[in-house]
């Protein structure tokens, strides 16, 4: 009898055990980073069509780093900030948004940054400033909004001829023809289509740079606690080196 009743205690603590530890496990899922399906970092895609998204391997070098069990996704924009306000998705890697304050955490320090250029021809005036192109023709990239400066150029009552491409090698076709001043392009893909199809007398304006941080949702297990582990990674990792990996 004795050795019946040790063995069903026995039995129910390792139940017990086990509860607790599917409990815990539970507490923390697997964290969904989203992403943009645009790129700004590269015209280049995987073999699966996606478009290549360098800050990828960050993640995969900073999640490997923490223990933590991860998987991605790409969505358009409106999408996935939808998705993080929502707490569907809880993590990204984007420019500070203030839409996304109330619902998400940054890291106090950007992980990266690109360039947001204005390209032009020798000759024509360089741009300081978004009212500098009022009355001009712009080429833009239908689907991206340039961290705001999108909405400007593309409202009729700033006075600017909108011409959009469908890519990026598009938008710069159209530039080689005459049908726009100006191009605006993120450094990454503009770097890459010049330098298949090099146009002569092209020049470009840094007009903004464009920081990027880690982004958590609020309502993910210990929030506060989770993006500070990853800062902390980050800023021991060679992100450069990482990204611009094979």
């Amino acid at each position: 009898m004795y050795g019946s009743e040790k063995y069903l205690i026995l039995c129910i603590l390792f139940l017990l055990c086990t509860t607790s530890v599917q409990a815990k496990d539970d507490e923390v899922p697997v964290l969904v980073y989203g992403y943009p399906d645009v790129s700004v970092w590269t015209t280049q895609r995987n073999t699966e069509g996606l478009l290549e998204n360098p800050l990828l391997k960050l993640a995969n070098a900073m999640f490997n780093e923490a223990g933590i069990q991860w998987n991605s996704k790409p969505y358009p924009a409106k999408r996935l900030f939808k998705y993080l306000k929502e707490g569907i998705v809880p993590f990204s890697m984007l420019v500070r948004a203030p839409s996304l304050q109330e619902c998400c955490l940054f890291s106090e320090q950007p992980v990266t940054s690109t360039e947001l250029r204005i390209y032009r021809r020798t000759g024509t005036p360089p741009t300081t400033s978004l009212a500098d192109l009022s009355g001009k023709r712009v080429i833009m990239i239908r689907g991206y909004s340039y961290g705001g400066v999108g909405k400007y150029i593309r409202d009729a009552a700033n006075g600017i001829e909108v011409q959009e491409a469908t890519s990026h090698v598009a938008a710069f076709q159209l530039f080689e023809r005459n049908r726009g001043d100006y191009v605006v392009d993120y450094m990454g893909p503009a770097e890459e289509v010049l330098t298949s199809q090099a146009i002569d007398n092209t020049v470009y304006d840094v007009f903004k740079q464009l920081e990027v941080f880690l982004v958590l949702s609020r309502s993910y297990p210990n929030a506060s606690e989770i993006l500070k582990k990853l800062e902390n990674i980050v800023a021991n990792l060679d992100v450069p080196r990482i990204m611009n990996s094979q």
